[in-house]
């Protein structure tokens, strides 16, 4: 029995990060064996053991070979007689298919330690193609190190995986899981580039590839094309460090505008109700968690609302805190001015000033929420008496005069004016 660390956590010693999980390859290994020296099996496909102590990841050796479409369809073979390199010539890229022995020496049959020097993505063999979640799995590394650039002939496989259809076959909870991970690493545009790249966007979020190519006014967005504004605005509420919430609300918040008759273009009026109906059929078959939804749906509807803060009447600003339940769920309301707050400055470039400026409209907007949840709703109903049919009426108006009395008071005015001085 030879036991080997392997995939990722080799991978990243060698560039100098932190290991997270160690995985193992065992070879020369049966089951009864493992169960022998007290390993606990864990796994259905292929046999998967836990360790006794640290219940790290011990697999047997194994090749395997596709028998249907899709990321199910393989069958896996293990024996004593399987090869550490048989087992590696199976994995997607060469950097996650070097392995450590107990010595401390590198295995690597296959290039991963020039790759990993050259800073490319190479797929291992031909196997790649067999699994499409390897399109996923590689666009995420993207994301992660976005220094990285895909082979060329890695790039063409790709492609070719998705002209194939094999893409189409990928169930969508793990394409949620591989997208939500992705959106959760540094650079989420890159994982964008490469699906984009290879055309698997098209066919897995065809509403976002849609934005490529779409004019917005130049005068409040310098990168003008739709799509690019996407990729700054998400990778903006990366570098801020934000929730799979908020990102995923940057990321959809602008979906309407692929769909907006071109007469309507740069302006893409009305296009933040076409785009609720986009994120709510989009989640809908990708099984978005309701959290990332519901964020995703009240930004997508209320962020140019959200923009425009400082020219909203105490009555219209209620009434926006109503229609985000914010009164209830003051929390969610908060993110959404976070994903309004990414997109305002997704803009230009990297060093293009609307990506520094600040941006008042948060602040003032929770302190005009909190000024309206300051209102007692229990008194304001009791003094409604029998008339209960008054009694949303009456709150409603009890929460616009906070609001308007705080916009006047000495603090919401200098508040307004020192928020309005840097709106923009």
């Amino acid at each position: 029995m030879r036991i080997y660390v392997v995939g990722g956590a080799v991978r990243d010693d060698l560039l100098g990060l932190p290991v997270k999980d160690r995985d193992h390859v065992v070879v020369g290994a049966t089951p009864d064996e493992m169960l022998a020296a007290g390993f606990r099996p864990v796994g259905k496909d292929f046999p998967v053991f836990l360790h006794p102590d640290t219940q790290e990841e011990y697999a047997l050796a194994r090749t395997e070979r596709k028998t249907a479409p899709g990321y199910h369809g393989f069958v896996f073979h293990t024996s004593p007689a399987v090869t550490l390199e048989e087992d590696l010539i199976r994995r997607d890229l060469t950097i996650n298919a070097m392995a450590r022995g107990a010595d401390g020496a590198i295995v690597d049959p296959y290039g991963g330690q020039r790759d990993l020097q050259a800073r490319v993505f190479r797929h291992v063999s031909e196997a790649f193609a067999e699994d499409p979640v390897r399109i996923l799995r590689l666009a995420r590394f993207a994301a992660r190190f976005p220094d990285f650039t895909v082979a060329d002939e890695t790039l063409r496989l790709m492609r070719q995986m998705v002209e194939e259809g094999e893409v189409d076959a990928l169930v969508p909870e793990r394409v949620w899981q591989e997208l939500a991970r992705g959106l959760m690493e540094k650079h989420p545009s890159r994982m964008l580039a490469v699906l984009r790249d290879c055309g698997a966007l098209a066919r897995i979020m065809p509403e976002l590839d849609a934005l490529w190519g779409v004019p917005q006014p130049e005068k409040h967005h310098p990168e003008v094309d739709t799509g690019v504004h996407m990729m700054l605005v998400i990778d903006v509420a990366a570098e801020a460090d934000y929730s799979l919430a908020v990102r995923f609300a940057a990321l959809m918040h602008d979906l309407g505008k692929g769909v907006t008759p071109a007469d309507n273009w740069p302006a893409h009026h009305g296009h933040e109700g076409m785009g609720t109906k986009l994120i709510t059929a989009l989640c809908k078959r990708l099984k978005v968690p309701n959290d990332c939804r519901d964020l995703a749906l009240i930004t997508a509807r209320e962020h140019g609302n959200v923009a425009r803060a400082f020219e909203l009447r105490a009555n219209t600003m209620v009434t926006l805190f109503e229609r985000c339940d914010a009164f209830r769920k003051p929390e969610r309301f908060a993110d959404m001015l976070l994903a309004a707050e990414c997109d305002a400055r997704g803009r230009g470039d990297a060093h293009h000033p609307l990506r520094t400026r600040p941006y008042p409209q948060l602040p003032f907007l929770l302190a005009a929420l909190a000024a309206a949840r300051a209102v007692n709703a229990g008194e304001v109903a009791a003094a409604c008496g029998e008339d209960k049919a008054r009694i949303p009426e009456a709150v409603h108006h009890a929460r616009v005069t906070a609001v308007s009395q705080w916009v006047y008071s000495a603090e919401g005015a200098e508040a307004y004016a020192e928020s309005a001085g840097g709106a923009g």
